[in-house]
């Protein structure tokens, strides 16, 4: 098997250029409603939009590499980082904390210059805490080949082999090299998804530290499409591939032997604009619950406040199968007479709209919103 970083052409990949000019025109015309959507939210949900996505890219990137951590924790470490209000009293974990903080330097410096200092910065960062792995903040330096690999121990199946460690400093001068350059203006300069497409599978095909390629390889792509916008994206590129991660590895594998990487480009062109669908969901979702209190705010009593908050705090699916009379008495420690007079009031409102009957009756928020993501 000869890997892409084996070809003597490395690391030249090949594209047609053309297949992409749509993809971009969609990418910045979304950037541009997201942007401008954005100024439809208040300061304080604005904050709330922030923590959400970045605390929800740093669960889905660590989920996609089998890493379960929790989603409150995340955010209460992104909300002390920013300096706001969060609840001290919550532990986190070295992981949490660690996962956080790449999240944080990366929104703040997305438009630096990459260099070695961040990487092994990021690397820090990520395996804060672990005791299993030789190099922690510097490039591998283990004689083993690094391999990709699945199946049984005896006998494995290798979907990829990245280069030795004796080359990866050099290797990683050049991609740092490369990654700055194609951010500076040129007569013919790279277009932002082509850029961060390339940017993750050429850092992917390195491979250059012993653990965590993968989400500093994301963070990377991110890196590369905020210098494209001239602000943080905030888009839930992790969220995407996390719903379909057999995609993902198909696509990196399908590209690891050839410099043609044609169907890595449109793969991950298709992925950011997914992710962008996501975000502005999000963004639509804020815009609704801004436009919900305005209406029904002097309208609620304490339990049903509480209810319509907790419901907002599940995001745009709500309540998985809706909201149940059950529900509502849980939340409100209410009778069920008082959670049914409730919810009746909310409905004659038009704060909630209600289908099924007698057990099967559920309770759906009453917004104009619909998840316009695709997955």
């Amino acid at each position: 098997m000869t890997w892409n970083w084996q070809h003597k052409e490395w690391p030249q990949f090949k594209y047609k250029v053309d297949i992409y000019e749509a993809y971009e025109r969609d990418f910045l015309h979304r950037a541009g409603i997201m942007f401008g959507s954005m100024k439809h939210v208040s300061v304080a949900d604005q904050d709330v939009l922030k923590v959400d996505l970045m605390s929800n890219e740093a669960f889905k990137t660590s989920e996609i590499e089998g890493e379960l951590l929790n989603r409150e924790s995340l955010q209460s470490s992104i909300r002390r980082q920013f300096g706001l209000k969060t609840d001290h009293q919550r532990r986190i974990t070295p992981a949490e904390e660690g996962i956080a903080e790449l999240m944080i330097d990366l929104y703040k410096t997305y438009n630096a210059p990459l260099d070695e200092h961040q990487l092994f910065s990021w690397h820090e960062m990520l395996t804060s805490g672990r005791r299993d792995l030789l190099d922690i903040g510097r490039y591998r330096t283990h004689e083993d080949s690094m391999q990709v690999v699945s199946g049984a121990l005896g006998s494995p199946k290798v979907h990829y082999e990245a280069p030795p460690s004796s080359r990866v400093k050099k290797e990683m001068d050049t991609f740092i090299a490369w990654f700055n350059a194609t951010n500076k203006p040129a007569s013919d300069p790279l277009s932002p998804l082509v850029r961060a497409g390339i940017a993750h599978l050429y850092f992917e095909s390195i491979h250059p530290f012993e653990d965590g390629n993968g989400r500093i390889g994301r963070a990377i792509s991110e890196k590369a499409l905020s210098q494209a916008l001239g602000k943080p994206t905030l888009i839930a590129i992790s969220h995407v591939i996390e719903s379909n991660k057999k995609e993902y590895y198909e696509a990196l594998q399908n590209n690891s032997t050839s410099l043609a990487i044609d169907q890595w480009l449109e793969y991950f062109c298709h992925l950011v604009i997914q992710a962008q669908s996501h975000t502005q969901s999000t963004i639509d979702f804020l815009i609704e619950k801004g436009k919900f209190f305005h209406r029904f705010s002097n309208a609620l009593n304490p339990r049903q406040t509480k209810v319509i908050e907790r419901i907002f705090k599940e995001g745009i699916n709500g309540f998985k199968g809706g909201l149940s009379a059950e529900n509502y008495i849980r939340i409100t420690q209410t009778t069920a007479s008082t959670a049914t007079r409730d919810l009746q009031n909310l409905v004659e409102q038009g704060a909630l709209k209600r289908t099924g009957a007698r057990k099967g009756t559920r309770y759906y928020l009453n917004i104009n919103h619909e998840s316009t993501a695709v997955y």
